[in-house]
């Protein structure tokens, strides 16, 4: 994912931007598989996990940049940019 000017990344971890991205995605994709085997549907883990993402930006970034970055989120989905057989190529 890229961020808009208005998010400017932590640094605390040493590691380039590309492998923290990298590495979390990892680990939420392991959660994802756990949470599926235990029964929870997809479409619930979807949702609170988009609820999560948010409330952590809000969090950091403040409401008003977070609403400006999901303005342009539409567009994105449009282009495919979250179409996983888009991503995998």
């Amino acid at each position: 994912m890229r961020h808009p000017a208005s998010f400017p990344l932590h640094q605390e971890d040493p590691r380039p931007d590309h492998e923290q991205k990298q590495a979390a995605l990892s680990y939420l994709n392991e959660a994802w598989a756990e949470a599926l085997h235990d029964g929870v549907d997809g479409d619930c883990l979807a949702q609170a996990s988009l609820f999560a993402a948010l409330a952590e930006l809000v969090n950091t970034y403040g409401e008003d940049a977070v609403a400006k970055f999901a303005e342009g989120l539409a567009a994105r989905v449009r282009n495919g940019e979250f179409s996983l057989a888009l991503a995998r190529q």
